[in-house]
């Protein structure tokens, strides 16, 4: 089965990484720090901006995937894993500070909401039925029976 939504925010999330990376290097490079983070401040900022996306993702990525995959795919997920990478960015951004430094606040809020929200829903999906006409359940497994053994 191909869950489309998990797929291409996985995919996104993986660019969002790459760019983080670079952003570290970047300052790394501009304050000639090669190893840790030497007690700069704005080394300090790149790493823990990378972090908290490598902290956060995970469970995003996988509330995600379990509801796409128990609910189908839908529009409203789409949107709430297209937030939450524009709200991983606007983080990542904010945490240079500055006249951005917004971000960082918005980047949090969205990451928090979001993430309680999806943890909502994946504990009330075994309890309420959340399917319309346009989504299947996947079914895994099957009641069939099996031969009798000799």
């Amino acid at each position: 089965m191909i869950l489309p939504i998990t797929l291409t925010i996985a995919g996104a999330a993986a660019l969002i990484n790459i760019w983080l990376m670079i952003r570290v290097g970047q300052v790394r490079t501009s304050e000639k720090i090669s190893v840790g983070d030497g007690g700069n401040d704005k080394v300090i900022r790149r790493m823990r901006a990378h972090a908290n996306f490598g902290e956060s993702l995970p469970i995003v990525l996988i509330l995600i995937a379990a509801i796409e995959l128990a609910t189908g795919s839908a529009t409203w997920l789409w949107v709430v894993g297209g937030v939450y990478m524009l709200g991983r960015i606007a983080h990542g951004v904010g945490m240079d500070g500055g006249k951005l430094g917004k971000g960082r606040m918005v980047g949090t809020i969205l990451t928090l909401l979001i993430t309680l929200g999806l943890g909502a829903y994946a504990i009330a999906i075994p309890y309420f039925t959340f399917t319309d006409a346009s989504t299947s359940p996947v079914t895994v497994g099957t009641d069939a029976q099996l031969p009798p053994q000799s």
